[in-house]
């Protein structure tokens, strides 16, 4: 039996927009059930790399592709939480129903034909909304309207809507962003015990990698048009981004065992700093 292939390889890739270089020359693997993030400043091109994995953007040199085939190809195996803010207050569907939306949201809300095999497949739909629910921990909460629901719940929630077709890649995007410290931890074990257990690659955008320490395989740091790629202790030192950069970068490490990077073009920057990435 053949070796099943890495989730995500990107060989000496460059992004253009409007007329702009992103990044260029930029080499990538992501092993299977490998949990990474990838980091930056500002405009790096975070979420211009997502969309180069999730096939909504073609590189404009080298090559990208995903479990063995190109982006779009492979985009049913893919699971995706894009950014988003919470759910406001007076939002009633039920979270269990958040989730189904994940499985059949094209046809979510018309009522099948009626018959054995139509009755089994809902069966089966519930069987597995249920199923991930309680892999995510939220079965003690599923059946509430989602708006009632706390930052790290609905999240969760919504990592379960992505995971419930079963993808073998899971792309998040500032999935930690507005949940306090104890959320975040939370969201973050999640993540690596799915990796762990599933056997699903984990793609993370963050601002933050506090967090994430302990957890992560791997990272990605986006900067100065460039990527470096490697374990957390490898990347994030006064010697590698100092050369990523291209200037003097400090990165220290505080009492409580924080990382705070220091000296970069753009404002002194704190892993922990929430910011807009347009790029």
């Amino acid at each position: 039996m053949s070796a099943q292939p890495d989730a995500v390889v990107v060989r000496g890739a460059s992004a253009r927009l409007g007329g702009r270089t992103i990044w260029s020359e930029v080499d990538l693997t992501v092993e299977q059930g490998a949990f990474v993030a990838v980091l930056g400043p500002n405009g790096a091109g975070k979420s211009t790399l997502m969309k180069a994995i999730l096939g909504l953007l073609s590189p404009s040199a080298g090559s990208v592709r995903v479990l063995g085939g190109s982006p779009r190809e492979t985009r049913s195996g893919i699971g995706y939480l894009p950014q988003r803010r919470s759910f406001e207050a007076s939002t009633r569907v039920r979270g269990v129903d958040v989730v189904r939306l994940g499985l059949d949201g094209t046809r979510y809300g018309l009522l099948p034909p009626l018959g054995p095999r139509a009755r089994a497949r809902r069966r089966q739909a519930r069987e597995r909304v249920a199923e991930v629910i309680e892999r995510v921990g939220a079965t003690g909460y599923a059946q509430r309207p989602i708006g009632e629901l706390s930052g790290g719940e609905q999240q969760r929630l919504l990592i379960a809507q992505a995971l419930v077709q079963r993808p073998q890649l899971l792309i998040l995007d500032e999935p930690l962003d507005s949940l306090d410290l104890p959320s975040q931890a939370a969201v973050a074990a999640l993540l690596q015990r799915i990796c762990r257990t599933d056997g699903v690659a984990v793609v993370l955008v963050a601002h933050d990698v506090n967090p994430l320490l302990g957890y992560l395989d791997r990272v990605v740091y986006l900067a100065n048009g460039r990527a470096l790629e490697g374990p957390v202790e490898q990347v994030i030192t006064r010697p590698s981004l100092s050369e990523l950069f291209g200037v003097a970068i400090e990165v220290l490490r505080t009492g409580d065992g924080r990382l705070v990077v220091v000296g970069q073009p753009e404002a002194p920057h704190h892993h922990g700093h929430r910011r807009e990435d347009p790029a």
